[in-house]
């Protein structure tokens, strides 16, 4: 049962609102002023607090203050009660934080419809979203609702790349976010001899393109399919709209979408500061994904991977035959002793 607190000094008022709130299945607490309100708030850590402004003792706008000082009370959704007098105020209180405001007289409706919004969006910014295209449907489902996931969907062109198929490139304007339902892409950049170096591997359930998309930038690198894939495309309209209309939404959206961000700085490192061995053992393993054992990959994406040049990728590559931490056969690459390699010293 979710539980509110409901701060009002008019008693009828208070009264007659907590009978509403507790017909419709919620828990109240209620309090005759702000002071007592502050410290019932920071004691029950209420799930939702409804909140007059124009009261003795403490007005609203002070109640709200203090509470956003309290960590443990700072993320609790607040909803002003405003009589119609007090609109000019209204700016005031949403400059402060306040998520909502209910004009007095409001009905019942109006009042638990309010609520409800407040308190699933509240769920929506707690939850915890999987990486892959369901962790997407089951996001905006909880947000917006069928109706907007319906739309989401309608407008999903799914594309199909052949090998060695560029699916954006350097300095394009992003258009599209883009999810890998099937096949492997690498991200790569160019300096100006026209050498790559590959920034980054994306599998099945990985997004694409998405810190352009939401910076509105040019893409920063381009991307090439390793083998045939399939792509679904979020159209940007409909990704930036869900993004501005939720910010709750807008913020787990970007935790979701930049897990890599932290791996790709880390590589920046290792590039900088790794042995040639430890480079080129290191993208190996980045080729692989879940329980894959060998795959066919060309030498030069290699090369480009580890950031050496394609010489020393290939003598590396016969040293650790030779070493029997891989097999090649074909053109395929096995690797033998996957932990050796993890463990290969600098």
């Amino acid at each position: 049962m979710k539980k509110i607190l409901l701060i009002e000094d008019n008693t009828e008022i208070r009264e007659n609102t907590s009978e509403i709130l507790e017909l419709d299945g919620y828990e109240v607490l209620t309090a005759e002023n702000g002071k007592v309100g502050v410290d019932l708030a920071i004691k029950e850590q209420p799930d939702l607090i409804i909140c007059d402004i124009m009261m003795p003792v403490l007005d609203g706008y002070g109640v709200l203050h203090l509470l956003s000082k309290q960590e443990k009370t700072s993320s609790i959704p607040f909803i002003f009660l405003t009589a119609k007098a007090e609109r000019s105020d209204l700016r005031k209180g949403m400059d402060m934080g306040a998520d909502d405001y209910i004009t007095k007289p409001f009905d019942d409706v109006e009042l638990l419809s309010a609520i409800e919004s407040r308190l699933r969006k509240r769920e929506v910014s707690k939850k915890q979203y999987s990486q892959d295209i369901n962790g997407l449907d089951q996001l905006i489902t909880d947000a917006s609702g069928e109706q907007e996931l319906k739309k989401l969907t309608e407008n999903r062109e799914i594309r199909y790349f052949k090998k060695k198929t560029e699916i954006y490139r350097e300095g394009d304007f992003p258009l599209y976010l883009y999810y890998v339902i099937k096949g492997k892409i690498k991200a790569f950049k160019t300096n100006d001899d026209g050498k790559e170096y590959i920034v980054n591997l994306y599998h099945p359930g990985d997004f694409i393109g998405y810190v352009d998309l939401i910076q509105e930038t040019n893409f920063t690198d381009t991307t090439e399919t390793l083998e045939d894939s399939e792509i679904c495309l979020i159209p940007k309209k409909e990704f930036n709209t869900l993004l501005l209309q939720n910010p709750q939404v807008a913020q787990k959206f970007i935790q979701l979408l930049s897990k890599n961000i932290k791996d790709n700085e880390d590589n920046l490192l290792k590039l900088a500061y790794n042995s040639v061995r430890k480079r080129v053992s290191e993208a190996l393993l980045k080729f692989y994904h879940d329980s894959q054992t060998s795959l066919k990959i060309s030498r030069e994406d290699l090369a480009s991977a580890a950031g050496t040049s394609l010489e020393t990728a290939i003598r590396t590559l016969s040293d650790f035959k030779d070493e029997k931490l891989v097999e090649i056969e074909s053109g395929k690459i096995t690797i033998t002793d996957t932990e050796k390699l993890k463990k290969l010293r600098n």
